[in-house]
């Protein structure tokens, strides 16, 4: 498997895709269903996935349109994830969806077979997307991993109970304001990825956008040293931890949460609902990543995921996705089935120059998940 650093070629690359397909990150919902080879396959596939990544729209039209019959069992974190395919030794599932990030950790334990490039239908799929795939899953010159959806992680608040900022200028360390101390929620490990963000940018904590985290263990340990004494001083603030996106929705609707750290989807998703929520991507840039789909080794209904990818790389089949899910599609030409409302939740989710300035989440090597996750018990046992 390739070994890039953080920051190189991949994230130019990366940056280009996301200006090219500014608009095709959400929501859809018309337009003509074309699928090829419709009941060539009949069976069953058990999908593995996270948890709104597959709405009951998208399972019935795949059903209709396949025959195929959709188990679907959600999860909501990666070390979920790995934790249930790990126990099983890739048993019971079809398709799973770690992140990319993760690639680091599953590379080693042999519980994944291959996809067959020939029979996917990868020319279908955003070239930009389907080669950070490609760079960081393949391992002795076989592709583990394909792109499903990618997203944001940024700012989104009740503009009912907080007028915000400029769209332009939201921060990460707006999250700490004083006006909304006791109301504000996030993930403790991708709050702590914020606050480093904003302590860099503002000359505070110089870490080259946190990318030097990556380069060894006591570089990252001395900087989240002072990443965790910030967040720990600011605890007083958090009203709540969340761990998925429900317990993001149920922060702003039942919680009294006013502002947030979260992902996109679940906020998107709520405004275009017409709930009094925005989102939108925070100066320092909106942290990003690609969730993808992998076979384990015990994957029994090979055709059917063949089936169920022909489906998926569909431009309509993206849109419909995005329109339900409120995350980006992968697949070309999906921002044609954009609705109205979600171009213009996504134009003002992005104001000008924000993606260009994302920050992709880089893969993980197991010492720096392990250390993340002591600096995470540190502030939310504080």
């Amino acid at each position: 498997m390739p070994k890039t650093t953080p920051g190189g070629a991949r994230f130019r690359h990366r940056r280009w895709f996301l200006k090219s397909v500014a608009a095709g990150a959400a929501v859809a919902g018309t337009g003509p269903w074309v699928v090829r080879d419709a009941f060539s396959s009949s069976g069953e596939i058990a999908l593995l996935m996270r948890s709104y990544y597959l709405p009951k729209i998208f399972l019935d039209r795949f059903e209709k349109h396949t025959g195929i019959k959709v188990k679907y069992t959600p999860f909501d974190s990666d070390s979920e994830l790995l934790t249930k395919i790990k126990a099983t030794k890739g048993l019971g599932f079809d398709l799973v969806s770690p992140a990319l990030p993760s690639a680091l950790l599953w590379e080693p334990l042999n519980i994944l077979q291959p996809f067959d490039m020939k029979k996917a239908p990868v020319d279908s799929i955003e070239p930009a997307l389907l080669n950070q795939c490609v760079e960081h899953w393949t391992w002795g010159s076989h592709v583990y991993h394909l792109p499903f959806l990618w997203s944001t992680e940024g700012l989104a608040w009740r503009t009912d109970k907080w007028p915000g900022v400029g769209h332009g200028n939201i921060s990460y360390g707006d999250l700490w304001r004083p006006e909304v101390k006791g109301n504000i929620m996030g993930r403790p490990y991708s709050m702590m990825l914020g606050i480093g963000l904003y302590l860099d940018k503002t000359g505070k904590l110089p870490s080259n956008r946190l990318l030097d985290t990556f380069k060894n263990e006591a570089t990252m340990r001395k900087i989240w040293g002072e990443i965790v004494k910030f967040a720990i001083a600011r605890k007083p603030w958090v009203r709540q931890f969340w761990k998925d996106a429900d317990s993001q929705v149920s922060g702003f609707m039942h919680n009294g949460v006013v502002l947030g750290q979260t992902w996109a989807g679940p906020s998107i998703r709520l405004k275009t609902q017409g709930k009094p929520i925005t989102y939108v991507a925070p100066a320092e840039g909106a942290l990003s990543w690609i969730d993808g789909l992998a076979m384990p080794a015990g994957a029994k209904n090979v055709p059917q995921i063949y089936e169920f990818l022909k489906f998926t790389y569909q431009a309509s089949s993206g849109g419909l996705l995005a329109s339900n899910t409120g995350y980006n599609p992968v697949s070309k030409g999906s921002d044609r089935f954009l609705t109205p409302a979600t171009k213009k939740s996504f134009a003002e989710a992005y104001p000008t120059g924000a993606l260009k300035n994302v920050w992709w989440m880089p893969p993980e090597p197991a010492w720096y998940v392990a250390a993340h996750a002591e600096f995470r018990d540190k502030f939310v046992t504080a």
